[in-house]
Order: structure tokens, then sequence, then C-alpha cells
């Protein structure tokens, strides 16, 4: 819709809402600095920008007011305090004075305090007042929902007493309808009413700036605490603004200055003038405010209107949206009667206003989410009226269901409603044609893919350690991002209970235990929470007598809500002391660096151990009756990787790398570190295990377990790991012919893909590019607990005039789908915004893990045809690329594949926005800016000229290994012994034991090889004699369709036959071709060191891995050479009960496939043929299960014989 810049419907005048910035002098601190014209901004900035804003407009009505800003952090408004740090120099000039809370309680009652100041004491000058004392202080108390909650007590007093008539008191409420980051749906309206607090609902940045100076002031003038409702889709959002001195000049008319006296005598008679006084005269001066100053309007009306519809904050863009969309703007709206209340006050409802508003109208919609709040008092006030119009809102005249009551009330459900009403109630045409068109939904069925991606640790977190319990431990959750346990595997961090309030960890137990076999439970509590009011439920489970243990994650930070210091943060030995001061039966601590915890003065009595012990002392502490402490001290790996960009964290000079070779593809080292930098791949050998440089934290707990893959390299004389591409120059690219912004409905935008990856930074540099180029722009960041490895999505919306439409896109409005994860991508949630007629997709084929991958190798990647198949049916063009690939070949690193992606999507004409405005918003953004420029261009290159980057990649990089079918060359003995494998064998089954062969004589010798290439050909054969008779003919040349078992057994049988012993492994970690693979990643010069855990070191205790380095390689040679020792007596490590079972699983192996061609030779019912080929192939591909080393191994050896006899049943059925 239209921007209200003077409507000629009639409506109340109203302030302009956006211009345009002048991109000639466009900075991001234009945001804070800039007096008028343009500025964009999220809605937290806007929550900054706005307490300055008020003290500027105090001062310049000779009102020398200081503030104070306290609350605690939690989402929708989680950087809202680290915002207002960043921004002191901004704030010190007008005596902002920033305290963050212990707790939200604690901050609500420094507010309250704050309006008691001047009649406590004597305000003093500050450095900003020019010598003359303050004459009053403002407060602003912010929190989320539950805080509300919590603070609720505090805030009730603090409102009875009332604020100061030169101060006031704002309430920052952050609302989160759809739980993203929260363990309740909120909506704080009906709390805010209950305390009495006349709360302010915002839409978007520009009502968050505008209303939070009104807020202030409706406290001064009213003698009450005001709130605002702050959405997560507004706190989450960004959007363009105008500024302005004289924007906001608030109108007193008669009110003059608040005859109100705050007082905190709560007791006696003047408790009940308070409350008298709070109600008949603070609570009407609220509403004279808002009536004055317009804080609702009517934003669309004509005398002759009969349909009105009331709405508020983002719900309001959420009805403009809809209307749009069911083909009603301004003119047509004029011509159907309808007529539009927008509520700036959702609580007290301004009386004046709404009788206007409702004036001559049939029937009045509302549109809110959650509860009927604003319906039910609009029906209070108009109960008994004569002529009152008919009032919907959460249900029709039947019942049924109209706005819903629960979860998000979003654009889409919006529409259907408004739909239901407009077009069949009303009998107006467009909409009933929405809904026998677009609103009747798509025909296609979209069946979702196996694989969905959840919310994760960082890699290298300490919770992947710290959260790990023994099998069957019961475990309550807590706040934080170690509360990720809840959508985790129960047999990675054992069966959670559920979570509670904060401050209420594990008094759950209390009311448990009595009644239950379980003697024990563990109870996960960060050190945040514990500061914040862990430490009473800790107390209360003392006194209580409770068997639990407290499992202290000690990380340094408040991370889940952007990594603030926790407010009255101890050092370790302080809480320890604290521990032992409430009494706790028996306090350990665990840590990855034992020399270096006991080193800050741990208590006496207090044990230190090693990480890798902490299921064996779990067990220990079970034991011990009473309250029970694990002190796990790990720093924050987000905070760690933070510092170190910084340059203020020592980073490791060891890289850890894998020996595809060797590794197993078991899973292990992913279970053991829980890391989501343990990346599976797919080799010509199976699945195996790659480190990812480029999300690796050093966390090192992944070299943990029995796998002698692993390497630790120091890099060598190049500190790149790979050459680096040369710079590409913005004119060496054709321009593209670009899409133009739609002038009706603008330009949309979704981006999809992982949080921690940079997502919501290419939404900010997409909009402020848009920004540059001249239009407005609306984003929302879609994250939530997403931002720790979960799906993420972020809308940009771009308008060459301003349109009042919310930042996220409605199902079949997106124009542009840039998707930069397949599974997030391809989940139907997020692909519904696509319309076949109109979207482009631009979609990243870079497999990155889930956390299920990561430690069970049963669960796979998508393939690319599965995920383009389901985007494919959603969208008009689909353009598929790799950028994971490009960008480590081409930079050497991951980091910038998402702006390679921007790139992409440029040159496909698909996004509107010049390449000079998004190059300036990355040079703004300032972050790493060559790098994502470079990106940047590539992507744009790799869209006009693939070619030309192919060769780039080849040029830079030389493939090292030859153990491809692809690239490896027969040696002689190779291709003497394939001449017993049959002419007719295909091609892809000759180039499958070529290379094995090969490799089974570097194994053993050529007699060892010869039997394998024999058993493959009995097999080859009798499968092709089965084919003959099956198909009436011989096969064609080429066809591989019958020789699925031959390539299977080809494939397993070489898996059996080359069993990792002591003398394979030192052949493959000794090898040319790892040695050259090190030195092509990491420099001439890297050194490698072997970690391996012998058998014997093992037994006698030892629970880490040794390093093996240069000097020990000639040993690794001399144990290579020894492999003519194996299977004879002089082989030692053959005695070994894992070698045994290798050789047996060998022997069986061979005895299946003799079975299987005797089978096959056999004449045969046809009718048999297909269910016994699909059996016999199965079995033929089980010993893939056959994977890991040791006891990992021989697990899975039990699993594949329970397997193997299951089939084996099947087949002789």
């Amino acid at each position: 819709m239209t921007s209200l810049l003077g409507s000629p419907n009639g409506t109340h005048d109203d302030l302009p809402r956006t211009g345009q910035a002048d991109a000639g002098s466009f900075s991001l601190s234009d945001r804070y600095t800039r007096e008028s014209g343009t500025v964009y901004l999220t809605g937290i900035q806007a929550l900054v920008r706005t307490v300055r804003d008020r003290a500027r407009l105090d001062r310049r009505q000779n009102l020398l007011t200081a503030s104070l800003v306290s609350g605690y952090e939690g989402s929708p408004l989680a950087g809202y305090d680290l915002e207002l740090a960043r921004r002191g120099a901004f704030l010190d000039p007008y005596d902002v004075v920033h305290r963050p809370a212990l707790n939200e309680e604690a901050g609500a009652t420094a507010v309250m305090g704050s309006q008691i100041a001047r009649r406590t004491g004597t305000l003093r000058s500050t450095a900003h007042t020019g010598g003359a004392p303050l004459d009053g202080v403002v407060g602003y108390w912010y929190g989320k929902s539950p805080g509300l909650d919590r603070a609720s007590d505090a805030i009730r007093h603090a409102n009875l007493i009332g604020t100061d008539p030169n101060g006031g008191a704002v309430a920052l409420v952050g609302d989160d309808p759809g739980a993203k980051s929260s363990t309740v749906p909120c909506a704080s309206e009906l709390a805010l009413a209950d305390l009495y607090l006349p709360t302010l609902y915002p839409a978007d940045s520009q009502d968050v700036l505008d209303f939070g100076v009104h807020a202030a002031i409706l406290s001064r003038v009213s003698g009450l605490w005001s709130a605002m409702k702050i959405s997560s889709h507004v706190a989450d959002a960004s959007s363009t603004a105008l500024v302005d001195p004289d924007r906001i000049l608030p109108v007193y008319g008669d009110l003059g200055v608040s005859p109100h006296v705050p007082s905190g005598q709560l007791l006696g008679s003047s408790l009940m003038e308070l409350e008298q006084n709070q109600l008949t005269i603070r609570i009407p001066r609220a509403l004279e405010y808002a009536r004055l100053n317009k804080l609702n309007r009517i934003v669309q009306r004509t005398a002759d209107d009969r349909i009105g519809i009331v709405a508020a904050g983002k719900s309001y863009l959420d009805v403009r949206e809809s209307l749009r969309r069911l083909g009603l703007d301004d003119s047509e709206l004029a011509r159907r009667g309808i007529r539009i209340l927008k509520l700036g006050m959702v609580y007290p409802i301004e009386r004046t206003v709404l009788d206007e508003f409702m004036t001559g109208l049939d029937e009045v919609i509302v549109v809110e989410e959650k509860r009927d709040f604003i319906e039910t008092m609009i029906r209070e006030i108009h109960f008994r009226r004569p002529d009152v119009a008919n009032v919907v809102g959460k249900s029709h005249e039947d019942g049924s269901t109209l706005f819903s009551r629960f979860g998000e009330l979003d654009v889409d459900a919006v529409t259907r409603g408004l739909a239901q009403r407009l077009g069949k109630v009303h009998g107006i045409g467009s909409a009933q044609a929405w809904l026998d068109g677009t609103g009747r939904g798509r025909s296609r069925i979209t069946l979702p893919l196996a694989t969905t991606r959840s919310p994760y640790f960082c890699s290298g977190c300490p919770h992947n350690s710290s959260t790990k319990v023994a099998d069957g431990t019961l475990v309550g959750g807590g706040i934080g991002c170690h509360a990720m346990v809840l959508t985790m595997d129960e047999s990675q961090v054992g069966k959670v209970t559920g979570v509670t309030q904060m401050g209420g960890e594990g008094i759950q137990w209390t009311g448990m235990s009595p009644f239950l076999e379980e003697r024990h439970m563990v109870q996960n509590v960060g050190d945040g929470t514990f500061m914040h009011s862990g430490s009473l439920a800790l107390r209360a489970a003392v006194a209580a007598g409770d068997n639990i243990t407290y499992k202290l994650l000690y990380n340094g930070t408040v991370a889940m809500t952007g990594g603030q210091d926790p407010v009255g943060e101890m050092s370790l030995p302080e809480i320890l002391r604290l521990l032992q001061a409430e009494k706790v039966a028996k306090i350990v601590v665990t840590t990855d660096n034992v020399k270096a915890t006991r080193a800050q003065g741990v208590p006496r009595g207090v044990d230190v151990r090693d990480r890798v012990d902490i299921l064996e002392i779990q067990q220990e502490l079970a034991a011990v009756p009473g309250v029970t402490v694990l002190v796990h001290d790990q720093y924050c790996a987000a905070e760690k990787r933070r510092h170190r960009k910084r340059g203020d964290y020592p980073t490791p000079a060891e890289k850890v790398v894998i020996n595809e070779r060797i590794c197993e593809g078991c899973g292990d080292c992913g279970k053991k570190s829980n890391c989501l930098s343990v990346h599976p791949v797919q080799t010509e050998f199976g699945r195996k295990t790659q480190i990812d440089q480029s999300t690796c934290n050093f966390d090192f707990s992944c070299l943990q377990g029995d796998c002698p893959a692993f390497v630790t390299v120091v890099p060598g004389a190049r500190t790149e790991r790979v050459a680096t591409a040369p710079a590409l120059g913005a004119g060496d690219i054709p321009e593209p012919v670009r899409s133009e912004v739609d002038p009706d409905r603008g330009f949309s935008l979704r981006l999809t893909g992982i949080g921690g990856t940079g997502i919501v930074t290419v939404s900010a540099v997409l909009a402020t590019a848009a920004v540059l180029d001249g239009n407005s722009a609306r984003t929302l960041d879609m994250t939530g607990l997403a931002q720790k490895g979960g799906a993420v999505v972020s809308d940009v919306r771009v308008s060459r005039t301003p349109l009042e439409q919310p930042p996220k896109i409605g199902a079949g409005d997106c124009d542009l789908y840039l998707c930069c994860d397949g599974i997030v991508g391809a989940d139907n949630a997020h692909l519904k915004v696509a319309n076949p007629d109109r979207t482009t997709a631009v979609v990243s084929t870079t497999q990155i893990p889930t956390g299920k991958m990561v430690i069970d190798t049963a669960v796979h990647f998508p393939t690319d045809s599965d995920i383009q198949a389901v985007i494919d049916r959603a969208s008009r063009r689909g353009l598929y690329l790799d950028p994971g690939e490009l960008t480590e070949k081409l930079f050497g690193s991951t980091q910038t594949s998402n702006m390679l992606m921007v790139g992409a999507a440029y040159q496909s004409g698909a996004l509107p926005v010049s390449a000079e405005a998004i190059e300036q918003a990355i040079e703004l953004n300032g972050v790493a800016v060559e790098q994502n420029l470079q990106a940047f261009r590539r992507g744009r290159q790799a869209v006009a000229d693939p070619a030309a980057v192919s060769a780039l990649v080849a040029e830079l990089h030389q493939p090292v290994s030859t153990a491809t079918v692809d690239r490896h060359v027969a040696s002689p003995a190779c291709e003497r012994l394939l001449a017993g494998l049959g002419a007719d064998a295909s091609d892809e089954l000759r180039a499958a034991v070529t290379l094995r062969v090969d490799e089974l004589i570097a194994f053993q010798d050529e007699t060892y090889a010869a039997d394998y290439v024999r058993r493959v050909e009995q097999i080859r054969a009798a499968e092709a004699l089965k084919d003959e008779r099956t198909a009436g003919g011989p096969r064609a040349a080429g066809d591989t369709a019958g020789e699925q078992l031959t390539l299977a057994v080809a494939k397993h049988l070489h898996k059996l036959m080359a069993y990792k012993d002591e003398y394979e492994v030192a052949r493959l970690a000794v090898g040319p071709e790892f040695a050259q693979q090190i030195a092509e990643d990491w420099g001439e010069g890297a050194v490698a060191r072997l970690k391996l855990h012998p058998p014997t070191l093992r037994a006698m205790g030892m629970k880490k891995k040794i390093s093996i380095g240069p000097r020990a390689m000639p040993a690794m040679k001399a144990l290579a050479k020894m492999k003519r020792l194996r299977g004879t007596p002089l082989d030692v490590f053959g005695y070994a009960g894992v070698r045994r079972v290798e050789r047996e699983l060998l022997a069986e192996y061979r005895g299946l496939v003799d079975e299987l061609t005797a089978e096959l030779r056999r004449v045969g019912p046809v009718g048999k043929d297909a269910t016994w080929t699909g059996t016999a192939i199965a079995l033929a591909e089980l010993p893939d299960m056959v994977r890991g080393y040791e006891h990992v191994k021989l697990d899975n050896v039990t699993r594949y014989r329970e397997e193997l006899a299951a089939l084996r049943a099947q087949l002789d059925a």
C-alpha cells in the first residue's frame, strides 16, 4: 500500500513514513548520527536511538534529564544491551547510563529507583549539563515476555509508586509469539494491562522511533509506567525510517505537569490513595495524552464506510499487505467502504477515536495475534450501545476460527481471514476470487525430504563434551545454548526430562524423586543462569536433601543471546568457594586444560580432572548422597572465534586433518566430539570423514577414541592453505539484464541457509545496497535458536516508493529464492513463498552435514536431484552451483560462499540492485571486505563464464590422489591380473576392479590380488548367465544393469580383504600420496604428526593418543614393509581378537560369494529372481556396516552378523 502522505479520503493528518537515502554520503553510522532524512536501521537499533532522541527533545525543551537503562537480555531483545554498550559515544553526551541487571526483577527495581531519586536526594550535575543539576531521570527496563512475568511483582510495585514529573519509566518487552527462541509462546499485552501499564505497539523501526519518544513522555505526563510491546517481527526486522528534530513534538493540551508525586511508602492509608490515584487520575491522563497526540489513527476512511478493520503493530502491516493481495488498494478500499483503524496504544483503548471509527459501520474485523485482547475491549466499550457494529475477530458468528489464537499470525493467515469476511460475507468480488484461486492452495504435492536441519552446538562448543551422560541418565535441561539437548539424540545427551523457567533448574526433581524408582538426576545449568537465579535453585535442592548432580557449564559468557558477560560474573575459584559455602556434598571440575584450571587457584577439596573422564566422574557423583556439582570449565567456542578474529585470543599452531584412506567412516569421531566440523564425505571407497577447516574451532575432542586416521599438522612456510585466485576487477564481468522492481508490489527476496554462516549479514548487505540505490527496504531475520547451526531464513523486500507491508514474505510472493543450503531451501515451510510463474531460485549444492549426520552413519545428505526436483517444481527457473567447493578452491576457505551466491544471483539478472551498490554495501559492512568483494565477483563470473572459473580452479589445483577410478593408472602387474576378468565386463566394473587390484597388491601381493580377481570374475560370469536366461539374450555392451551384484561384491570383497591392521595403517600413513596432499594443503615444510592409540598403551590405562612425528617415520615405514608377516605365526598383531574377527569375516564373505555364485549358475524359477537379486545385493553390500577400529568395529560386527542372519533367512525363504 502507498505511504500515508496525506490521504485524499479524509483521514487524520499523518506523519511521513520514509524518504530516500543520500547514497553519496551514506554510512552505517547514519542510523545514529543523521538528524534529518532517511536512515536504515533494525528494530533494536531504533530502540537505542529513541532513548537519545527523547533526551535530545527534553534538552530542546530545557529539561535536563538523564536516562537509566536496565534489564536482562533475552530474545527478541537479546542484542539490545550489546548495542547500547557499542553506542556509548552516541549516548554519553545525553547522560544515558546502562546498568545490565543480574535478572529482570533487579532491573525493574533499579528503574523504579530512578523515579524516586529526585525525592530521595539531590540530583547532581554531569559533564554534559553545563554545571546545572539534572532535572530528572527517565528509566527504561528491557526484557522478554517471560522476564516480564518474573519482574511483574517489581513492576507492580514500581507502577503503583509511579513516575517522576520530570522523569518517566518505559518497559520494553520482547514478544516471541512463535517461540523461535523461547520455551513458551509469548504475548505480553494481557500481563501489561493487568499491571496498568499503557502499552504501545510499534509495527516497524519507524514506529519504534516515534512511539519510543511518546512512551517516555506519556509516562512522565501520566505518572504511570508505560510499555512498548516489541514483537520479534519488529526487533529482528530492519527498515528505512525518516528522522527529523521536529518529527515528534508532543502535544500536552491542558495536561500540564503531572501532579503525581511518586512515593515508596506502600503501607498505611497512602497505599489506598495510590491505587485510587492510579485508576482515577493517572490512567485518564494517559488516555488524554494518546488522544492529543493521535497515537491511534484512522488511516483509511470515507463517510460511507460500512466495514471497519482494526489492527496494531505487525498485524497492521499484515492487514495492509493482505488487502493488496486481495486487490484492494486505497482507492478500492474507499470505493468498497472499508475503514481502517491503526492502534498505536493497545491498552487502554482511547474511546474518542474508537467512537469516531465505529460510527456508521455494520461490521468491525479485529486482527490481532494470540488472544482476543483488543476485540474484547472494543466489545466492552460498545456493549449495549444502540446501532453497535458487529465485532468479529477470533471467530465467525458460528464459532469457527477466523484468526487463530495460537502460533504466529502471518500475512497468509490474515489474507485468508479477511478474504473469508470480505468475500463470503460481504460479497467483495476480488476477495472471493482470491479464495477461489490463490487461496485454494497449490495443486502440487511436495513430499518433504527425509532430512531436516535442526539447531546444534557450534563447532568446538564446550557443551559437545559437557552434556554427555551415561546411558539411561535422567537429565534436566536448562535455559541457554545447552537447551538444544532437547532436540538431540538421546544416546548423546541422555533422557532429557524437559526444562524449567530460569531459577527452577533441578527443583522439579524435588517433586519427582519421592515417587520414582530412579534415585538420581543430572541438571544442566549455565554460568549465566546460575548468576541470574540458578544459585537459589541449587540452594533449594540442598535444603530438600535431593540426590542430584548439578552440571554447571562454566563457559564465561551468555552465548545464546550474543556473548554478553554474565552480570555478577565470578571467577572459577569464586564460584567453587560459593558452592562449598552452599554445603554441596562433592565438587569436581572437568576441563580441556587441567594445568591451566589448577593454576587459577582451585580451593582445597575440589578435584580437577580431564574432560575425557566426564562420564566416569558423573557415575562417581551419582553414588554420592545429596547435592553434588560437576563444573565444566571450558571457554565458549563462539567467543574464542570472535576474539581470534580480533587477534586477542591465541590460535593453536596445529590443525587437525584426517587421512581419508585410513578413515573407516565409522562416525566414532563425530560421536566423541559431537562437532559439526567433522564432515562425512563420499569417496570411491565409501563414506569417509574430513575436518572442515573453515569452521573448526580447535577443540580437538575429535582426537579422542582409537581411530588412527587423525593427523595434526603445523603449516609450512606458505600461510595460505591453498593457492588463491588472483583479484578480479568489477569491470571484468559483463553486466546482466537485470529485472526491475515492480512499482506496485515491490521486489521480494528470501534467503535460506544455516545459522552462523552469515545469512543475516547477506540480508543486511542487500538491503543496504537497495537503500543506496534510492529504494526503500525492509528485512526480517528469522533466526532464534536456529542461529546455532539450524535453519535460518531472512526476507528482504525492496520498493521504489515506500510501501506499508510486513517484512515477511507471504506464500507465492517471492521473486528471488536465494538458497544457501539445499536442506533448508527444500523445506516447504520456507519454499512456500516461491511461485512457479515468478520465482528465480539460485541454489547451493554444497553439502553441509546436519548434527544427525555427524553422529549417525546411516543418515545421508539428500541427493542433488531430490533437492532440485523439489525446488524446480516451485520455481520458474533454477540456477544450481557449489559455492563451498568454489570458494575453498579459489580462496582456501568457505567463509565467503554465501557472498559468492549473491554474485551468482546478481548475474542471473534476478536481483534488481546494482553491482556498485552491493559492492559499496560490502565495503560499508567492513568485514573481510576484499575477500567478500572477490567472492561476489567470482560468483558473477561463475554464471557469466563458467568455463573460465573451471579453468582457473584446474590451474590452481593439481589433484594429488590417484585413488579414484578416473585418475588411476593400472600397474603392469595389475594389467596381467586383469586378463582374468571377462572381456565383456562393463567399463564401470573394470575401472572399479582395476583400482582395487593395485590396492590389494600394495596391501599384500599379486597372489592375494589374483584371488580377488578370480572370485569377482566367477560371480560376474554367473550373473551374466543368469541375466541371459531371464532377459532372453546376452547383455548389451556397456550395460551395467546385470552387474549390480558383481559390483557390490567387487567393492565389498576388497573392503574385507584390505582390512586395516597395523601394517596397512602404517603403509597408508607414510604413503607418498598423503605426504603430497599435506604439502598441497598446508605448504612445503608442513610438519605432520600421527595421532595413535596403540592397544598396549590403551590396556595400560592411557586415555589419550600419542603423537608420532617425523623422527618416528622410519619406524612406521619399517612396519609397513613387515606386511609379509601378515597371517603367519610371526604376525604378533594377528593374535589380537579384532584381527581374528577380521579374518573370520573375510572367510565368511568368501563363502557367501561362493554360495551366490552357485545359486546364479543354477536354473531357478524366474518369478523369484527380482526379490532374490535384491536380497543378494543387500547381502553383498552388508560389509559396509563393518567400520571402525577396535571396540567400534567389534560392535559393528555384532550388528552386521545380526543383519546377515536376517537377510540369509530372507534369501532362503
